[in-house]
């Protein structure tokens, strides 16, 4: 149908979608406590700049406002990501719009979506992969509406897009010259061959200029993490794996994607946005030869979806309301089971029970609450994520007050990991003690030049104590350890370190010098 003659954007239908997705967020967004990545996203609220190790400013932009007009509970961390998830089903009703699709299209591709177990599971955290998301997706709907009208204003806003997708996380990067590779291949070329898209681009480069900057003047750090991401966690995807959890992590809602995949590829009526298809392939080979993980894509599935809905509408003509319903009923009922998996709805007593049941008589579902260490536990990795933080904090306040007021001028805190460290300066101000010192992450662009303290309450994962630290020490004690069987961080130790030798603060000047030169 030619654009001009459309009678309806469907606003107000799609704004139904938006409304149940927040509902769902909401139900979730107090549960379990911070995940340990959403405490090192708050944390770079007080320390703005133009990027940090692991990731581009905006993160810590949308922190900035969450911890000044929000508070600093659990539930205003994440009203910036559920608004954000609302925004990815509204941005897919358009595109679905976009495409051609019209009631029906729209409520299967927005159910899908919303139900979707990899959609929930990273949507609703403070973390910068649903504002990820949220850019790929608001990229593909002004393409559309640019291919749809020849609206050049539609470029600039695209490169708003791309500019403020490339301060949130560099995958943006990719996905847009995916997009634009996939453009150059179809036949609607043309369209990028004039002034405007030249001055556009340039636009970008300066809206993504200062973080470049900054990468440069801090030693690239960004090639520093992709190496160690890459030494730690990514030569551990295999390609096999990669290609599986695409398959799986949508549950039932694969049918939905995956036809839209291939409408988009072959049939006619999408003829002239096959440029999508062609740029999910170009991303998906691209993330399997990275070894990326999973979710690296999952940006690029909401215009699959919205082409889904669009083929099954053409499929399944208006007169056959038993067979969309139950297409319905099909690829999203599913999905409502697999929700409590990686959506804290419930609470964790309940979410408990649900998973001892799912792990007796729906074993099929054990791989969601298998870990890194590929053993079985009683609740997800995430989740288990979500506990332990505040115990932990609550028992260095404990050794940190059983010291004189003298002792404690003299004290400092040092944490081992960067989720233990955004935990003690996230609580610092509500339990009293000073803010933690911190090689780990992006912890080291702020640490002080020493770690001079007569005490140091240290807070360790592993066995740094005695196997490097005991010789540098006239004495040490443990005082604390998180006793919480759930919490990811079972075991953490805390010690207070009494009267240590130069030869520490030697040890921690080294190593804060080789990693400020990552």
């Amino acid at each position: 149908m030619p654009y001009k003659n459309r009678r309806s954007s469907y606003s107000t239908f799609i704004l139904i979608f938006v409304v149940l997705k927040i509902v769902l967020n909401l139900l979730a967004i107090n549960h379990f406590g911070f995940h340990r990545d959403e405490f090192l996203h708050l944390v770079l609220a007080d320390h703005l700049d133009w990027g940090y190790k692991e990731v581009p400013p905006f993160i810590a932009v949308l922190a900035k406002i969450t911890l000044s007009v929000f508070g600093h509970s659990v539930a205003a961390a994440r009203i910036f990501s559920t608004l954000a998830s609302a925004c990815i089903i509204w941005l897919t009703g358009r595109i679905t719009v976009e495409l051609g699709g019209r009631r029906f299209a729209i409520t299967l591709a927005c159910l899908a979506l919303i139900f979707s177990p990899a959609m929930a599971a990273s949507g609703y955290l403070f973390q910068p992969v649903v504002f990820d998301q949220l850019w790929w997706v608001l990229t593909v709907w002004l393409f559309t509406k640019y291919l749809n009208t020849a609206d050049v204003k539609y470029l600039y806003w695209i490169v708003a897009a791309v500019g403020l997708g490339m301060l949130t996380k560099y995958t943006m990067a990719f996905f847009t010259f995916s997009l634009i590779i996939g453009i150059l291949i179809s036949k609607e070329r043309k369209l990028l061959f004039n002034k405007h898209v030249i001055i556009s681009a340039l636009i970008a480069v300066v809206i993504f200029l200062p973080n470049i900057i900054w990468q440069f003047v801090h030693h690239l750090p960004v090639i520093t993490h992709m190496k160690i991401l890459r030494a730690t966690q990514l030569d551990y995807v295999k390609p096999f794996d990669f290609v599986m959890q695409q398959l799986l992590v949508h549950g039932p809602a694969l049918f939905v994607w995956i036809t839209g995949f291939l409408f988009l590829l072959f049939s006619f009526r999408l003829r002239r946005f096959r440029y999508l298809a062609i740029a999910y392939i170009l991303i998906f080979l691209f993330l399997l030869q990275m070894n990326g993980k999973n979710y690296y894509i999952f940006g690029a599935y909401p215009m699959l979806f919205a082409a889904g809905g669009f083929a099954f509408e053409r499929i399944l003509k208006r007169t056959y309301y038993i067979l969309r319903i139950t297409a319905i009923l099909i690829f999203v009922v599913p999905n409502l089971l697999l929700l409590p998996l990686v959506l804290p709805i419930l609470p964790l007593k309940t979410t408990l029970g649900f998973f001892k049941y799912t792990q007796t008589h729906l074993p099929v579902l054990n791989f969601a609450t298998k870990w890194e260490d590929l053993k079985q536990h009683p609740t997800t990795q995430d989740y288990a994520d979500m506990l332990g933080w505040e115990e932990m904090a609550q028992k260095v306040a404990n050794t940190y007050h059983s010291l004189t007021p003298e002792q404690q001028k003299h004290t400092q805190i040092f944490a081992d990991n960067y989720g233990e460290a955004g935990a003690l300066h996230h609580f610092r101000k509500k339990y009293n003690i000073p803010d933690v010192v911190s090689l780990a992450s992006s912890f080291t662009l702020w640490a002080p030049d020493n770690l001079d303290g007569k005490y140091i309450i240290y807070v360790d994962d592993s066995d740094n104590i005695e196997r490097r630290i005991s010789p540098t020490l006239e004495s040490y004690h443990k005082t604390g350890e998180v006793l919480n069987p759930l919490a990811r961080e079972k075991g953490t130790r805390i010690y207070l370190l009494i009267n240590p030798s130069p030869k520490l603060n030697e040890i921690y000047t080294k190593e804060l010098a080789k990693k400020r030169l990552e």
